[in-house]
């Protein structure tokens, strides 16, 4: 990356969280969310001295950070031993998905029977703000992940959010969400089916239609890969 471009990426950071919370915290926060965002592409070099300088912190949590993203699997080492942004496999992307809707679908169920009506509320807010929010691609990545994020936290299970969280580090290295590509706002009829599911208190319906909307999200994101290829090969 040119200097100008990580500039770019590191001017969104908080700098509140830069005052309060520990430093390699935010930088390891700060670095992932990139990666999930897509600012910071798979295969690109991350460098320490680069980040230290534009994020305005010494190195040492910079290189905590990095160690910690390498250790999760975002980072990798690259040609003449630098760290770059790992890309995964098609084999690992079924992999993950096979876990998340195992995960999901658990987590939905888990929800149904434990989430508080306040955590209810939430999910269904979210879900109609989902619905109404049309053009703005970045709004709709950050509500999709408060949804998720909401939902995880009504299943009231700390081994399930731990594991979840490991597994959505992977998932930053797909770089965008299926809610960018065409014919994935369906999504917002399975997030409503979850939430009802969840509001009726019924763990077998709700596991149901959670594991069925990443099934096909999944299905989406293969569809739309494969659509590009044959685009590219045909001008090729």
């Amino acid at each position: 990356m040119t200097n100008a471009d990580e500039a770019q990426i590191f001017a969104v950071f908080d700098e509140e969280m830069l005052r309060t919370g520990s430093r390699a915290d935010f930088v390891f926060e700060s670095l992932r969310d990139a990666i999930w965002d897509g600012r910071i592409g798979r295969g690109v070099r991350v460098r320490e001295e680069e980040i230290a300088r534009n994020m305005g912190v010494s190195r040492t949590p910079v290189r905590e950070a990095l160690q910690r993203l390498q250790q999760r699997g975002l980072l990798v080492v690259g040609a003449g031993r630098g760290l770059v942004v790992a890309e995964l496999r098609h084999d690992q992307v079924v992999e993950l998905y096979a876990m998340r809707e195992v995960l999901e679908g658990s987590a939905a169920r888990f929800a149904a029977q434990r989430a508080t009506e306040a955590e209810i509320a939430h999910l269904t807010r979210l879900q109609r703000e989902l619905r109404q929010t049309n053009k703005d691609a970045m709004k709709l990545v950050m509500l999709n992940r408060q949804f998720h994020q909401v939902l995880y936290h009504a299943a009231h299970n700390q081994y399930l959010m731990q594991t979840l969280d490991l597994l959505l580090d992977s998932f930053a290295l797909l770089n965008h969400t299926t809610f960018r590509m065409p014919k994935r706002r369906e999504s917002d009829e399975e997030h409503r089916k979850i939430v009802e599911a969840i509001e009726k208190r019924a763990p077998d319906q709700a596991e149901q239609a959670a594991r069925a909307h990443i099934r096909n999200a999944q299905r989406t994101r293969f569809d739309h890969a494969s659509t590009a290829a044959k685009r590219h090969f045909a001008q090729s």
